[in-house]
């Protein structure tokens, strides 16, 4: 075991503190970190959304001008609009805390539970597409081995965001500034090289929508360029990242958080509408075995005239390795918005508050653990296929967008009277929901049935999931807060005379006691009325659980603080009333297990003719979800005092 926790730390890294201040600063991302972590399942999606939307054109390469401007021209109306987002919400949660604030919990569940299936199918298309760009360097007997590499990529990239997400994004940052640099120059050259042809591209894409306007109308030639816009939605994946985790960006988190999406849109833009340029300008074709980037790079590369054949291989092999690098980074924003957006429905109590738990790293440990495995499940279902992947996920990211700038709509024509620039913002958040309204709805007609249904499937048992758990949550909240009326207000008053010392010596009771005063109490009353005056003292232990809604900020800590302080007090202020010795002792951290074994055992050392006591809750209802939604602390806790030797009773405490 100790060795097994040994290794742990050596994959995890050392815990950090979560009341130490400079903790909170040392794991604090800048923007240029953000837009490496958050911006490049972006970027990476330069890698394949751009040659789905230029494929689908047909013959009609001419028009990819017009597609070209588009994609970059939508990137930037989608980053405007999460440029407010950012504003409205600078403590994260992106489009799911604005569609459940601006629209209603409802919406908002449909959007929390399109980003669920849309991260997960985020580290799927990206690993699934680095592998495609990698295996296009080798023999097409290779492809074989296509699969397994995926799945052992998913393995690493799971163990990797264990450490964090600094710690993660600087591992990968070189693979980020290597594509960055050699796209920027090779795209550049691209264009550059046909600058003869530049004047004739509209008057081409012009003369062939004329042409093609003739023959089959004005309204077809709109058809052909909207579905394959559509087609390329997969572009637009990875904008939202930043909205999601502004909580973790460097202060002042607003402008860092503008800084990034300015610096994503921007890389985003100039990447895939410069790549569907050069598909054009170098009439790349499909190849068997190769993406259309690594034929369209190998056409580039062939022209710069280095001399050799090794040279012309190795700068290709280089370029092929970083989009594949690349897409493996792209991946991270799966893994660090993925169970952001969980924490966020765990604090409405959409899924299990286990989702708001924190690792030593402070880490959102579930939450990663399932991006991983429904990763792998996703890559095994669909053998890796990239094109299967991106119909699934452009659905979903265009049904986030829509509702996040839809919620936005609603949102400044409510705050119309309040002067400023709410026509500008309204106009824009307008165009914005069009866009991507209609992106929804065409990719969702056009690939229904090539595989879009599962994903309208998936995302609707998500939803259905969602509201079996949030009513077996609301009806146990409503039975505990009942309880916790019963013995609300602060401690009752005592007469200092009637206070009594703590004696070793003596019988004590070591009550474990959580954030339910009804609980706790529950607990006590039932010691003292199995053993009517055998104990002569009572020591109260508590644990404030760190998760992630509670290290949101200073301010939240201080409240949950606050919080045990007030109850922990009442729980004394009860004993002493009743002429009983009490004290109380506390502990905060990311694993109340811990924390509370640390505190029992050094009780128990102090207090030897001692027993533990804790409340345990029963349900009348005996089902699946009652043992997975509720934490089993105290039966963990029973059983680690048992092995050594220490005694522990639960308490049962019946709930409906």
């Amino acid at each position: 075991m100790a060795e097994l926790s040994k290794w742990w730390k050596v994959l995890a890294g050392k815990p950090l503190d979560p009341l130490d201040p400079e903790t909170r600063h040392a794991i604090a991302v800048a923007p240029v970190l953000a837009w490496v972590g958050l911006g490049a399942d972006g970027l990476s999606s330069s890698c394949y959304g751009p040659e789905e939307a230029f494929l689908a054109l047909g013959a009609h390469t001419p028009l990819a001008v017009f597609l070209a401007f588009a994609t970059a021209a939508t990137v930037f109306i989608i980053a405007v609009g999460y440029n407010q987002v950012i504003e409205l919400f600078p403590t994260g949660g992106g489009g799911y805390r604005v569609a459940t604030a601006l629209l209603g919990p409802r919406p908002g569940l449909v959007s929390g539970a399109a980003l669920l299936v849309d991260y997960v199918l985020t580290v799927a298309t990206s690993l699934a597409s680095g592998v495609d760009a990698f295996f296009s360097l080798l023999p097409v007997g290779a492809q074989a081995f296509k699969l397994a590499t995926e799945l052992v990529l998913v393995a690493l990239m799971t163990g990797l965001n264990f450490r964090g997400m600094k710690e993660s994004i600087l591992i990968l940052m070189p693979i980020f500034l290597g594509f960055v640099v050699l796209h920027l120059g090779l795209i550049s050259y691209g264009i550059v090289a046909h600058a003869d042809h530049l004047g004739a591209v509209v008057p081409d894409a012009v003369g062939e929508a004329s042409k093609l306007s003739q023959v089959v109308g004005p309204m077809a030639v709109v058809a052909i360029l909207m579905r394959a816009f559509s087609l390329g939605g997969g572009t637009y994946t990875g904008l939202e990242a930043v909205s999601n985790n502004v909580n973790m960006l460097a202060e002042p988190r607003v402008p860092n958080g503008k800084w990034t999406m300015f610096y994503m849109a921007t890389s985003l833009a100039f990447t895939a509408g410069g790549i569907i340029l050069l598909y054009m300008l170098w009439n790349a074709k499909p190849a068997e075995g190769q993406t259309l980037n690594a034929v369209v790079f190998a056409n580039i590369i062939d022209n710069l005239g280095l001399g050799s054949d090794f040279a012309r291989h190795a700068l290709l092999a280089s370029v092929l390795a970083f989009e594949a690098g690349l897409l493996l980074v792209g991946a991270q924003t799966g893994f660090l918005d993925g169970p952001a957006v969980l924490s966020n429905m765990a604090g409405d109590y959409w899924v299990p508050r286990h989702f708001r738990d924190l690792s030593t790293r402070l880490v959102r440990q579930n939450g990663v653990i399932v991006m991983g495995i429904a990763s792998l499940l996703i890559l095994l279902w669909t053998h890796g296929q990239v094109a299967v992947l991106v119909v699934l996920y452009s659905i979903n990211v265009f049904l986030t967008f829509s509702l996040s700038l839809f919620g936005l709509c609603i949102y400044w024509w409510r705050h119309r009277h309040e002067g400023g620039q709410w026509i500008v913002r309204l106009a824009l958040s307008v165009l914005g929901f069009t866009v991507t309204a209609t992106v929804l709805v065409i990719t969702l007609f056009e690939k229904f049935t090539s595989g879009g249904w599962l994903t309208v499937l998936v995302t609707s048992a998500v939803v259905g999931v969602c509201f079996l758990i949030k009513r077996h949550y609301t009806e146990t909240r409503a039975e505990l807060a009942r309880e916790d009326e019963l013995f609300a207000g602060g401690p009752p008053p005592v007469d200092a005379n009637r206070i009594r010392p703590l004696d070793p010596a003596q019988p004590t009771a070591v009550v474990l006691v959580g954030k339910h005063r009804g609980v706790s109490m529950h607990a006590l009353l039932w010691v003292e009325r199995l053993f009517p005056g055998h104990f002569k003292n009572v020591i109260f232990l508590a644990v404030g659980e760190v998760d992630a809604h509670s290290y949101e900020g200073q301010e939240a800590l201080h409240r949950l603080q606050n919080a045990i302080g007030a109850s922990l007090r009442y729980y004394v202020g009860h004993c002493h009333r009743h002429g009983l010795a009490a004290d109380s002792r506390v502990a905060f951290g990311t694993d109340p297990v811990r924390e509370f074994m640390k505190l029992a055992e050094a009780v128990l050392e102090e207090y030897p003719n001692s027993v533990c006591f804790a409340s345990k809750l029963i349900f009348r209802q005996v089902n699946f979800l009652t043992a997975w939604l509720h934490n089993q602390t105290p039966v963990e806790l029973q059983a680690r005092l048992h092995l050594r030797g220490r005694q522990m009773v639960l308490l049962p405490m019946n709930v409906p």
